[in-house]
């Protein structure tokens, strides 16, 4: 029986690359965007002509008839949920100064990348305790959040503390969990290459010239999808609420 994932934002950028790495990993896999499918058709088709089978779930992850929708749609098309990969969030529309932050932009990013992966994650755990175990476990839940839970970015606060967000739900979705048998991990990345910092590219780019980052290039999508397949492989039968930095060291403080 070939298990469940589902990836929240895998049409594009991190997203898909952990959407192709978990079909190559032999999971059923259902993406997860806010997109009509046939916007997404393309890759869809390529991924079917691989031999992978990918369904799809047109959802906002921020909208809780949506939440509801992703865990319908995945229980149709593949009839269980093994693993959940928080992916989809947003950036701020603009940058601003922290004095200059709106509420409406603070809600909106708060409102997706915080409580949409709290009230998914919510849901996906509840469809998780209703099933039998599977190899020692009932789901494993992944969250990627980023180097900005930890780091200030006063040009774009509201997405720093949407990710400490993230950061704080994963360990008490870890401590919750664990008696369920669903172990759930963070994944932070740091630079990646994607069209959301593709607008910052020439700053990134100083700051690695630079040596800020003591791996020095641009991370890649599948440096993220890797570390996910590791996560919801069998490997890890003994830990749960562990965080794994993809930044190329930017997180070791230097002198």
């Amino acid at each position: 029986m070939k298990k469940v994932a589902i990836v929240t934002g895998g049409s594009r950028g991190i997203g898909l690359a952990i959407v192709k790495q978990l079909a190559k990993d032999g999971f059923n896999v259902l993406m997860v965007a806010t997109k009509p499918k046939e916007n997404n058709q393309e890759v869809l088709n390529q991924l079917a002509q691989k031999g992978y089978n990918v369904g799809y779930s047109q959802a906002n992850i921020g909208n809780s008839d949506d939440r509801k929708k992703i865990v319908k749609d995945a229980l149709e098309q593949f009839g269980r949920i093994d693993v959940l990969v928080n992916n989809a969030g947003v950036a701020p529309l603009e940058r601003n100064d922290l004095l200059q932050m709106t509420e409406e932009s603070f809600d909106r990013v708060i409102g997706i990348n915080t409580k949409g992966t709290m009230f998914l994650t919510q849901a996906v755990a509840k469809q998780m305790i209703s099933q039998e175990e599977v190899d020692g476990r009932r789901g494993v839940i992944v969250n990627i959040s980023s180097c900005s839970s930890v780091v200030s970015s006063t040009s774009r606060g509201e997405y720093c503390i949407s990710k400490a967000g993230v950061t704080a739900l994963t360990m008490l979705y870890a401590d919750r969990l664990a008696s369920e048998k669903i172990w759930v991990h963070e994944v932070r990345p740091g630079v990646i290459a994607t069209d959301m910092t593709s607008t910052v590219e020439a700053k990134y780019n100083k700051l690695i010239d630079d040596g800020v980052f003591p791996i020095a290039r641009w991370g890649l999508p599948e440096d993220v999808a890797n570390v996910v397949s590791a996560f919801v492989s069998e490997k890890f039968q003994y830990t749960t609420g562990n965080y794994v930095d993809v930044d190329g060291g930017f997180h070791i403080q230097r002198l």
